[in-house]
């Protein structure tokens, strides 16, 4: 299973914002949106990636609060990327050695989606679910004993 076979499903409403705008901004439109990361875009580039661990991070920086701080100050300015073409397995194991949450998905320097664990991990049950299903199907349907044909 590659990426680009979640992007289908999930499909590549991406939000965004620049890294001169205020953390209470990114945060509003995160929990208006109900989702744990923006990407960080400026001039048309993935410049970072802003998600809750970063935002907590900066506020105890910052004494417990946000203040008027910009989200270049508290952003991920190396986020872990993947291809539409990379392998599940291979997703899997980046974000587990990164401890990523999200990952966006770039194809050369365009921005093509963003993927969560969730929807690596939900992806994965999905396909394991897919594979019971047929391997009951597969058992049920097995022949009798008294009705194979004899040797």
């Amino acid at each position: 299973m590659k990426v680009s076979d979640i992007l289908r499903v999930k499909g590549n409403t991406l939000y965004t914002v620049t890294p001169d705008e205020t953390i209470a901004v990114a945060l509003s439109v995160m929990a208006e949106k109900d989702i744990g990361s923006l990407v960080v875009m400026e001039l048309g580039d993935l410049v970072g990636m802003l998600t809750f661990r970063e935002v907590i991070q900066a506020m105890v920086r910052n004494g417990g609060s946000i203040g008027s701080m910009l989200v270049r100050s508290a952003m991920d300015d190396h986020p872990l990327t993947c291809t539409l073409e990379t392998d599940m397995d291979e997703v899997r194991r980046m974000m587990l050695d990164r401890h990523a949450r999200y990952m966006p998905v770039m194809d050369r320097r365009m921005l093509m989606g963003v993927i969560s664990f969730y929807d690596v991990a939900k992806a994965v049950v999905d396909a394991q679910n897919f594979e019971n299903k047929m391997l009951k199907a597969y058992i049920r349907d097995w022949p009798d004993e008294d009705t194979r044909p004899a040797a």
